[in-house]
C-alpha cells in the first residue's frame, strides 16, 4: 500500500501489536518493584502473589475494554481518539498535552538516563559520557523509527523477544536452584492487620504503574492491518502474558532470596542472580535491563507519536506535526519532535520531578478512556463492533474504580504531589483554545495541509 501525504501505512500484524505492548510494559519495574511489595506487604508472601496477580487482572480488564473501542474505531491516536468522540476535543487534547510534555518524553528521558546508568556498570562512563550515551539512545531509537514503521517494528520484536526470553530463563533457573524459599528467616508480622492496609495501597500503586504501559498499543491501530480482528487478539494475548511472565518472575525472586531477603532487596532481580548464579552475574542482569530500557524507549517512541499525528491533523497541535513522510510514511516530524523534547529533559535532568508529579494524572485518562466505551455503547448502539467487552458492563466498571482508586489515593496520600499533578495537566487548557482558535481563523489553510482520515 502506498502512502499519500495524508495516510499511514498499514504495516503492523498481531506479532508486532504483541511485542509492542510487551516491549512498552516491561521496563525496569520488574527488576525491582517485586522487593517493595514484599516490603509493604510485611512478608506476607500470598498476599504479595495476589496483589501482582489482582493488579494484572485490572490491567486486563482494562485491555478488554480497549480492545472493543480499537476495533471499533481503528484509527491513529488510539486512547486520544476515544476521549475526544466520547468526551470531547478538550479532556483529549489535556491528555496528548500531557504526554507529550512529561508523560511519555519523561518516560523516555528516564529511560535513557536508566539505561546510561545500568551501561555505567559495565562500561566505567563520567557524567558527560553517561549524557552522551543517553543522547545517543534518543537518537538512534528516533532514527529507526522516521525511517519506516516496520523498521522500528522489527527492532521492537527482536529486543522484546530477547528480554521476554532473558526473564524467562532468570526465573526459571531461578526457581530451578534457588533455595532461599526453604532457608529464609522467617519475617515478623504486627499484631494488628489495619497497619497492612497502607501498604496494600502504596503496593498496589507500584505494581499498576509496573503494568501501565499496554495502553500505548492504541496509538498503533491506523497502521495495524487488519486491525478490528487482530488488535483486540493481540492486547488482550499480551497482557494475559505479562500477568504469567510477572507472577513467574515473582516466583523465582523468592525461591532465590526467601521472603526476608527478598523484601529487604532494593534491586531483587540483582540480588536473585547473585544468589542463584553467583556474583559475576551482575553483568547478565546489566544486560538484560539494558535491553529491556531500549525495548520500552522504542516502544514509547514507536506508539506515542500517533497520538500527536491526530492532535495535529485535529489542528490543536503543531501542523507540521500531522505530515506524514514522503518517502518513508511515518510520522516524522511528530517522531523528531517527541525525541528533541526528551533528549532535553534528559540532559537537563528536570524531568524526574516533572514526572513524579504529572504521570498519577494519566491513569484519569486511562480512567476515561474505558468509560469512553459506555458512550458509545449507549450513543451508536448500532455500531459495527468486531469484538465486544467479556463480562460487559462489569468489566469496565472495575477498570473505571481501580483507576479512580489509584488517583484518589495519589490526592489524600500526597495532595502536594496531587495538585501540582493536575495544575501542569491543566496548563494545556489555553495552549488548546489558541490552537483552536488559529485553525477557525485560517480554515482554507487546515483543509489543505491537514491529513484526512486514515
Amino acid at each position: 500500500m502506498t502512502a499519500t501525504p495524508s495516510d499511514l501505512r498499514r504495516t503492523l500484524g498481531f506479532t508486532d501489536l504483541v511485542m509492542v505492548t510487551l516491549g512498552t510494559v516491561i521496563g525496569s519495574g520488574i527488576f525491582l518493584v517485586p522487593g517493595v511489595v514484599l516490603r509493604e506487604t510485611q512478608g506476607r508472601v500470598g498476599l504479595a502473589l495476589s496483589i501482582w496477580a489482582i493488579a494484572g487482572v485490572l490491567s486486563l480488564l482494562g485491555a478488554f475494554t480497549y480492545a472493543e473501542l480499537g476495533a471499533m474505531k481503528p484509527d491513529a491516536g488510539g486512547l486520544y481518539t476515544y476521549i475526544r468522540d466520547a468526551f470531547g476535543p478538550l479532556p483529549a487534547f489535556l491528555y496528548g498535552w500531557a504526554s507529550f510534555v512529561v508523560i511519555s518524553s519523561g518516560s523516555v528521558a528516564t529511560l535513557a538516563v536508566a539505561f546510561s546508568g545500568y551501561l555505567g556498570q559495565i562500561i566505567p562512563l563520567s557524567p558527560v559520557g553517561a549524557k552522551s550515551v543517553s543522547l545517543l539512545l534518543i537518537v538512534i531509537i528516533a532514527v529507526v523509527n522516521v525511517l519506516g514503521t516496520r523498521r522500528s517494528a522489527t527492532m521492537q520484536n527482536w529486543t522484546t523477544g530477547a528480554k521476554v526470553l532473558g526473564l524467562l530463563a532468570l526465573s526459571v533457573a531461578m526457581l530451578a536452584l534457588g533455595h532461599g524459599a526453604k532457608t529464609g528467616a522467617p519475617i515478623p508480622l504486627p499484631v494488628t492487620t489495619m497497619s497492612l492496609l497502607p501498604g496494600i495501597g502504596i503496593a498496589m500503586i507500584g505494581v499498576l504503574w509496573a503494568y501501565e504501559g499496554w495502553q500505548y498499543v492504541t496509538f498503533s491501530a491506523g497502521e495495524t492491518r487488519d486491525p478490528q480482528r487482530v488488535f483486540p487478539r493481540a492486547i488482550a494475548v499480551a497482557t494475559f502474558a505479562l500477568i504469567v511472565l510477572y507472577l513467574l518472575a515473582n516466583l523465582g525472586y523468592l525461591a532465590a532470596l526467601g521472603p526476608a531477603a527478598a523484601s529487604s532487596s532494593d534491586h531483587i532481580a540483582a540480588d536473585a542472580s547473585r544468589a542463584v548464579l553467583g556474583p559475576t552475574s551482575g553483568i547478565v542482569i546489566s544486560v538484560l535491563v539494558l535491553i529491556s530500557i531500549f525495548s520500552a524507549a522504542n516502544g514509547i517512541t514507536l506508539t506515542a507519536p500517533r497520538m500527536y499525528f491526530a492532535m495535529a491533523r485535529d489542528g490543536v497541535f503543531f501542523e507540521r506535526l500531522a505530515r506524514v513522510h514522503p518517502r518513508y510514511g511515518t510520522p516524522a516530524f511528530a517522531i523528531i519532535a517527541l525525541a528533541i523534547w526528551s533528549a532535553i529533559l534528559a540532559l537537563t535532568g528536570t524531568f524526574e520531578q516533572l514526572l513524579t508529579y504529572v504521570v498519577f494524572a494519566g491513569w484519569i485518562f486511562y480512567g476515561l478512556g474505558a468509560m469512553a466505551v459506555f458512550v458509545y455503547r449507549r450513543k451508536q448502539p448500532d455500531a459495527i463492533r468486531p469484538f465486544r467487552t467479556p463480562g460487559y458492563p462489569i468489566t469496565p466498571a472495575l477498570f473505571v474504580a481501580s483507576a479512580a482508586a489509584l488517583v484518589l489515593n495519589t490526592l489524600i496520600a500526597q495532595p502536594i504531589r496531587g495538585v501540582v499533578g493536575l495544575a501542569g495537566v491543566l496548563l494545556g487548557t489555553p495552549a488548546f483554545y489558541i490552537w483552536r482558535a488559529r485553525r477557525r481563523a485560517a480554515p482554507v489553510a487546515s483543509t489543505v495541509e491537514s491529513p484526512g482520515e486514515v
